[in-house]
């Protein structure tokens, strides 16, 4: 029985996918940290960080997998991550959260790219 041919991804395909679960983490461990904090946490902030989460595990699955809704999901994953960056800037002074809105920021813009290429 013969094995499929699988294709490697591109650069920017892996860039992207990094970026997304260095993102994923870093949403991961600010909420963790927020939890920590007690009341602090805004739920807005709250929300911003569980929706730019699986947003960007479930981008890098798509990616990895080669899914025909990837270029579709990196536009939305991007979206999610421009508004986490914008709430964890709310609170400029926590360096967890302006590590957590970095790692947002770039891999929005490797997002965009990839929802603008062919996959």
């Amino acid at each position: 029985m013969q094995q499929p041919t699988t294709t490697q991804l591109s650069k920017e395909m892996q860039d992207c996918i990094e970026a997304c679960m260095t993102c994923h983490s870093a949403c991961e461990e600010t909420m963790s940290s927020c939890m920590q904090k007690g009341g602090q946490a805004q739920m807005q902030i709250m929300r911003a960080l569980i929706d730019c989460s699986e947003t960007t595990r479930m981008c890098s699955d798509m990616m990895m997998r080669r899914s025909t809704l990837a270029t579709d999901m990196c536009a939305l994953c991007a979206k999610a991550c421009d508004a986490c960056a914008e709430a964890c800037m709310s609170m400029p002074d926590d360096p967890q959260m302006a590590a957590c809105a970095e790692a947002c920021r770039r891999c929005a813009q490797t997002c965009r790219a990839m929802a603008g290429a062919t996959m």
